[in-house]
């Protein structure tokens, strides 16, 4: 699975933002998608994820705010963000997971750079 993430920038704080992640290859029935912030000089945390139900999570600091949802026929997860933070500053990666035989993999894009300006 080849994950490419996309649609980062500058923006104002107040402002918004949309990602989108686009997948290739193989996808698998039992997997879920999500999308992880890593600021500078600080570890990845969690951002938001979507199920293959449509079931999806959002971390605290983000509920409210971001949108996260699924586009089956494109193959696409997109991460709508709106009233931004300066503290949402960070590199937005996306990651793929999924049941691969008895076992879960996850694959991770290459990230897009999101700056709020306060």
């Amino acid at each position: 699975v080849q994950l490419q993430a996309s649609g980062g920038g500058l923006v104002q704080a107040g402002g918004s933002l949309k990602l989108s992640c686009a997948a290739s290859g193989r996808t698998f029935r039992r997997d879920v998608v999500g999308w992880f912030r890593q600021a500078p000089g600080k570890e990845r945390v969690f951002v938001a994820t979507i199920w293959r139900s449509g079931k999806t999570y959002y971390s605290d600091s983000v509920k409210g705010r971001f949108a996260i949802s699924r586009d089956f026929a494109k193959n696409t997860v997109d991460l709508q963000m709106n009233n931004l933070k300066p503290e949402d500053t960070g590199i937005y990666y996306c990651n793929y997971a999924a049941v691969v035989g008895l076992n879960w993999s996850e694959f991770w894009g290459q990230g897009t750079l999101v700056t709020v300006s306060s």
